[in-house]
């Protein structure tokens, strides 16, 4: 069995094929405690976040329902605009929610290459249809 090839090396690959091959990072975080979090640290929480937009370092946030897409799990995904891994953990240990142990979190590079995000922006070949945006 051939080693894993190396993430960079990856993203050079991806960028030579025409894909946007855009790093960003993921990061899943869930609860650690039972129930909603006090709304003081959900407020901090999302004033956080806030902050980040703001600043460029996040590109989406938003809660995770369950399974079974009925209910609220108290998990949600956070998309990290950083400047590498070592910079988005910083910024998801910044997290109140982190920070007062409401919840836990795991991170991961993400390179972003296909899908449309927006009407008419296509990340597999860099392109704008503007018919559609």
């Amino acid at each position: 069995m051939s080693e894993p090839m190396a993430w960079d090396e990856y993203g050079a690959r991806c960028r030579a094929a025409g894909n946007l091959a855009m790093e960003v990072f993921a990061c899943l975080t869930t609860p650690i405690r039972p129930g909603p979090p006090p709304p003081d640290t959900l407020a901090a929480h999302k004033s956080y976040l806030a902050d980040l937009e703001i600043k460029g370092e996040l590109f989406l946030a938003g809660p995770l329902s369950s399974e079974d897409g009925a209910s609220m799990s108290g998990a949600g995904l956070i998309i990290f605009a950083a400047t590498s891994l070592a910079a988005a953990r910083a910024l998801a240990e910044g997290d109140p929610m982190h920070q007062q142990g409401f919840r836990r979190f795991t991170l991961q590079a993400w390179r972003l290459n296909e899908g449309s995000p927006l009407p008419g922006l296509r990340l597999s070949n860099r392109g704008f249809d503007i018919a559609h945006g």
